[in-house]
């Protein structure tokens, strides 16, 4: 990896400096802990659709049928490990983006890495959420039991352990293929989906350069950039979701066995409400992150521009 850059005034660190990824990764853990501990009674309510479309038929009816039978507090259930899982799982994806983009940027040069930014985007994001979805999986185990399992308790200390007990190490990763299947197309499109269309916001929507935006201005854009590419992102990873959903439910069953029960249609059941909860989560998510680089004073580079070089290269070939 190349030396990071000089700190700049105004600056708390430097572009590519072990504190600057050190906080990127903090931004994670607030931005995806945040976001998804907030958003638990609507990824309850999904959850329980993917596992029991007869019982719970919609959202409204999700929420009704929660409520009569177990209270306001019953939707909470399963916060703890979203909590816990989602914090290390933001560590890992966006502080490891940050540093693979920079690794891979540096590997391919200048030049390549502005021709083939997609590319870059796409490889860095899978490459984090890779290792980010190692530190998640035993939580989501314990999330979606609690919250799908008939008489699973809803404290994550018992959890925990009673997966512990009754399957072993196996327990909390048999999820793992399908969480990858769901979180690495996820975010492969957060990311490059994100990066594209801040970079085609600032080019084709807001009337004034990026640099001429005050912080309000440049975090509404990436709210709406976060927002666009969550919706997308819902609909990338949805049949892996419902998986990993039914998977965790119940005990000794495997990706191909429930794929088969499913059928396509089944594997597409609470989209509406997964499409509501990934672009409200990820535009959120992505404000946070934006937000917290700011009141840190961290660096943050305006969307790509084709470097001098190759600008020189193009002229030429064209005389």
């Amino acid at each position: 990896m190349s030396p990071p850059q000089p700190i700049q005034p105004g600056d708390s660190c430097a572009y590519g400096s072990p504190k600057y990824f050190a906080l990127c990764g903090l931004g994670g853990v607030l931005s995806c802990g945040i976001t998804h501990t907030a958003l638990t009674p609507l990824d309850l309510v999904k959850c329980r659709i993917q596992v029991n479309p007869t019982k719970f038929k919609g959202i409204v009816s999700g929420f009704q049928v929660t409520l009569k039978e177990e209270g306001v507090r019953g939707l909470g259930r399963g916060w703890a490990p979203t909590a816990f899982g989602y914090s290390l799982q933001g560590l890992g994806k966006f502080g490891l983006y940050e540093v693979f983009k920079k690794v891979y940027a540096d590997a391919i040069g200048e030049e390549a890495s502005y021709q083939w930014r997609t590319s870059l985007y796409l490889a860095s994001s899978a490459s984090a959420e890779l290792f980010a979805d190692i530190a998640l999986c035993p939580f989501e185990a314990c999330k979606v039991r609690t919250q799908t399992s008939p008489g699973a308790s809803a404290q994550l200390r018992v959890v925990m352990p009673q997966i512990w007990k009754n399957e072993g190490f196996g327990g909390f990763y048999k999820g793992l293929t399908p969480l990858w299947m769901r979180q690495i197309p996820y975010t492969m499109m957060k990311f490059a989906c994100f990066e594209r269309t801040v970079e085609l916001l600032y080019k084709h929507v807001v009337p004034k350069p990026r640099a001429e935006c005050n912080k309000a201005e440049q975090l509404t854009v990436t709210f709406t950039a976060g927002y666009i590419a969550g919706v997308f992102c819902a609909i990338v990873s949805h049949p892996a979701d419902t998986v990993v959903s039914k998977l965790n439910q119940d005990k000794g069953s495997t990706a191909g066995g429930v794929l088969k029960k499913l059928g396509f249609g089944g594997v597409w059941k609470g989209l509406t409400p997964r499409i509501i909860m990934i672009g409200t989560l990820t535009g959120l998510q992505w404000f946070i992150y934006d937000a917290v680089k700011v009141w840190l004073r961290m660096p943050r580079p305006p969307p790509p521009e084709m470097p001098e070089s190759l600008k020189r290269k193009l002229a030429a070939k064209q005389q």
